[in-house]
């Protein structure tokens, strides 16, 4: 519990107690297949003696992986129908991700990625890779975001990322440079003055979208290094999955948005979990999904809420699938409120 480096394989893991000896061939069939990693930070957070922590559920892994259903796939997005180049997704008309590299400091057990991050995976882009992003990205005006991911961006030193930003600062059309990490929340001490020099982006509005899952993610340290960002006047977004035995109870939401917000931190977007191999055990239903979204409506400030969205299998973007709260009804519109009566609108006379 006091590392003081990753934990990497069943062995480390069994270790710090979080792998009953019993289950250790199941989580080394797991290992072979997919990236493990446990931050120290996220380490310390786990609660040993509750089979059912939400923090372990999210980094340790569960022999459940194993089980591939029917309609999972590797790439469950699409990404790779939208790479013109390699390093480049291209899927809508004024935005790209730049995805500089596969490594990431945690390996969440349910990543959209999984087939493509880790040690195993698409490795960091070459210089020739680099160059040819760039490229793309000057070659076309239309794109005015770059959104950088991958892998978790925030794991390159502060002398790579400001070659990046750099790189960027010199693309006139390029107006917004986007940061997807979980660093903040499972590495906060990288969180230095040279890392946010380096994600400063000459001319560009930085953003930097933190995800994070659950309210005991954002520890003090956590907190400290988001107020490091916002006050070095960062805008930060969030972005969480909703996932069964995480954050699927309305509690637990409201806690996860209201201590976003309480960081200077937006809600932004709470995904509906992909089709990733081996990651059934952590979805619900639409329905589920949709019920808990209304729960939020008027329990907490609008501040607090998130836009519930699915990624379209296939590469066809994103889909809002929140709560229905507007329906026709003969000429007219039945509205729906957060306590779940229903009105007329317009209102009759």
């Amino acid at each position: 519990m006091n590392a003081i480096r990753p934990l990497r394989n069943p062995a480390e893991l069994a270790e710090a107690g979080f792998v009953a000896p019993e289950k250790l061939p199941g989580f080394k069939a797991v290992a072979e297949r997919y990236a493990v990693a446990i931050s120290p930070a996220m380490a310390r957070l786990i609660d040993r003696n509750d089979p059912n922590d939400p923090i372990a559920r999210q980094f340790v892994p569960d022999s459940a992986e194993l089980t591939t259903t029917p309609e999972e796939r590797d790439d469950p997005i699409g990404d790779l129908a939208h790479s013109p180049v390699e390093g480049i997704v291209h899927r809508y008309p004024d935005r790209v991700l730049l995805k500089a590299v596969h490594v990431c400091p945690v390996y969440c057990r349910f990543c959209f990625r999984r087939e493509m991050v880790g040690p195993q995976g698409l490795g960091t882009l070459s210089p020739e890779a680099m160059d040819k992003a760039f490229a793309y990205i000057a070659a076309h005006p239309e794109i005015w975001e770059v959104i950088l991911t991958g892998g978790d961006p925030l794991v390159l030193s502060p002398r790579r990322l400001t070659e990046i930003t750099q790189r960027l600062s010199a693309i006139d059309h390029v107006k917004i440079v986007r940061f997807h990490t979980r660093v903040p929340v499972v590495e906060p001490e990288r969180i230095d003055e040279a890392l946010i020099a380096a994600l400063k982006c000459s001319g560009k509005t930085a953003y930097v979208a933190l995800h994070a899952n659950h309210p005991r993610e954002l520890t003090p340290d956590a907190r400290a290094a988001c107020a490091r960002l916002v006050d070095s006047g960062i805008v930060m977004i969030s972005q969480s999955v909703l996932l069964r035995g995480v954050n699927d109870d309305p509690d637990t939401l409201a806690a996860l948005m209201r201590a976003f917000v309480e960081n200077r931190i937006k809600p932004y977007y709470l995904h509906h979990p992909d089709l990733a191999p081996g990651t059934s055990h952590f979805r619900l239903s639409i329905e589920e999904g949709r019920a808990l979204v209304a729960s939020l409506r008027g329990r907490i400030s609008g501040l607090c809420q998130p836009t519930y969205i699915l990624d379209i299998p296939g590469g066809h973007g994103k889909a809002v699938i929140g709560p229905d709260a507007i329906r026709e009804n003969g000429g007219c519109h039945t509205v729906s409120d957060f306590r779940g009566g229903e009105h007329r609108y317009p209102p009759e006379r």
